[in-house]
Formats: C-alpha cells, sequence, structure tokens
C-alpha cells in the first residue's frame, strides 16, 4: 500500500491507496510546530481507525508547500514507517512537460493536480483548486502544463476585511440566503461567497476562450464543494485529484513514465 501526504498552507491530507483504489482519506490542520512523534502518532492513531497497519504501506509520496515540515515528514516516515519518503519536487519524473519560466516556483500540489486532471478527464483541462489560494491550472490537449492563475482565497479575503475594517466582524463563510444582505453579517457573507463565485467564472471564461471550447473543468480543495456549485461551469468536485496525482507520480517514478 502506497501513503500519500499533501501539506498545503492551511490543510495537510493524507489518502492511502491499496494499487489504485484508495482506501482511506484524511484531512488534518497544518501545524507547523508539529513533532515527527506527534505526526506519527495522529498517523498511527487514523490507520487505527480505519482498520490499517503501518506494516501495510511499502511507499510514501508526498507534496508539500511548507519546506519546514519536510525535514519533520522524513523523519517520522522514518521512524513509524522504516521508510524514506519520495518528495514531489526537481529530479521527480511526472510524465508533464512544464511550460513555466522556473518549474521548480510551481506547487508541488499543483503539478499532482495536473497529472491527475489529464490522466482522468484528457487535455485541454483547468483544475480549479479552491485552497488558501485559488489556483487555476492549465493543461494542454497534449497534457503539458501551461501555467496559471494564482488568486486570494476565500478565507484570506475574509481575514483582510476583519483585520483592515474596524467594524466587520469575522463571519462564517457560506452560501447566503439572499444576494442583498440586510444586515452585516449577511452583506459580508454575500460579498464573498459571490465575489468568489464571479472570479471564478470570470477567469474560466478567459481561460476556456484560450484553450478552446472542449476544454473540461474539474475542481477540487477544502471549498470546492461550496464554490463549486454556484458556478456557471458546475464543474465536478473531485476531492482526490491531488492525492490520485501523487499515485499516478509515485508509480512513474517506480516503472518509468508511462505516457497516456
Amino acid at each position: 500500500m502506497l501513503l500519500v501526504i499533501d501539506v498545503g498552507n492551511t490543510n495537510t491530507v493524507l489518502g492511502v491507496f491499496e494499487s489504485e483504489n484508495l482506501r482511506a482519506q484524511w484531512r488534518l490542520t497544518t501545524n507547523r510546530a508539529q513533532t515527527a512523534d506527534e505526526y506519527g502518532i495522529l498517523i498511527r492513531n487514523l490507520f487505527t481507525l480505519d482498520g490499517l497497519q503501518c506494516g501495510q504501506i511499502s511507499g510514501i509520496m508526498i507534496s508539500s508547500v511548507v519546506p519546514p515540515l519536510n525535514a519533520v515528514l522524513e523523519e517520522m516516515a522514518s521512524k513509524f514507517f522504516s521508510l524514506t519518503p519520495l518528495f514531489l519536487g526537481p529530479g521527480v519524473r511526472t510524465g508533464m512537460a512544464i511550460h513555466y519560466d522556473n518549474p521548480q516556483e510551481v506547487g508541488a500540489d499543483r503539478i499532482a493536480d495536473s497529472v491527475a486532471a489529464f490522466e482522468k478527464y484528457g487535455g485541454p483541462c483547468i483544475v480549479v483548486d479552491f485552497g488558501t489560494a485559488i489556483t487555476f491550472d492549465a493543461v494542454s490537449e497534449k497534457g503539458e502544463y501551461l501555467g496559471g492563475v494564482i488568486a486570494p482565497g476565500i478565507g484570506i479575503s475574509s481575514e483582510a476585511l476583519f483585520e483592515h475594517a474596524a467594524r466587520l466582524p469575522r463571519v462564517e463563510i457560506r452560501e447566503p440566503q439572499r444576494l442583498i444582505g440586510t444586515n452585516t453579517v449577511g452583506s459580508m457573507q454575500s460579498g464573498l461567497f459571490y465575489g468568489a463565485v464571479g472570479m471564478v467564472d470570470g477567469i474560466l471564461d478567459r481561460l476556456c476562450a484560450l484553450l478552446g471550447e472542449n476544454t473540461k473543468v474539474v475542481a477540487t480543495g477544502g471549498q470546492a464543494t461550496l464554490i463549486a456549485g454556484a458556478s456557471k461551469y458546475k464543474p465536478p468536485v473531485d476531492a482526490s485529484l491531488t492525492l490520485e496525482g501523487l499515485r499516478i507520480i509515485y508509480e512513474r517514478n517506480q516503472q518509468g513514465v508511462h505516457h497516456k
């Protein structure tokens, strides 16, 4: 079995694959202060809840956008699994040409998303990942990573309003009951929600015009379900997209790259 870990700025998502079957998936808060022992005990407890054992894991694949945690996770993998993890980064075969000025600048999770999206949905395609930032990744018809768009996430926008406007409170991010708010909280929820939907649709309009009318759109990330349903594109929400990308890339590095 393969343990895959996607470390994001806000959440860390873990999954266990048995061949191509995702046996279990968990979402944790990313804690930069967590030790290797704390991660190990937490993962072992999650395994127990799902009837899994550390000894069943034969490989570990990690994508991380939080570099300080890389050494911690490497120590955890060695101590609790007796394995050396493969980190998605320079030198790892992805099977996807990356047309970025500096390929090392692309977040590992964005590459994993793009690899999985092309494998599952074909190209051209766009992945919208609703995380700390809302990212858009464009993949060509031939399966090349073309680049993308990075916008503030809905949580960041909410915090900015709270921080910089003295009279505005923190609000729960949710779809409002009505567009026109009749109180401060309702007005903020409407602005945050429809602002995000409008931004997503506006950027997708431009990207799809550029990539062609056959472009497929897929959504993933923590707030994908909230926003994607209100988008006029109604993209399918693929919660395990990043994890599947990590599995595919791990397999390509065990056996050599297999193109579609």
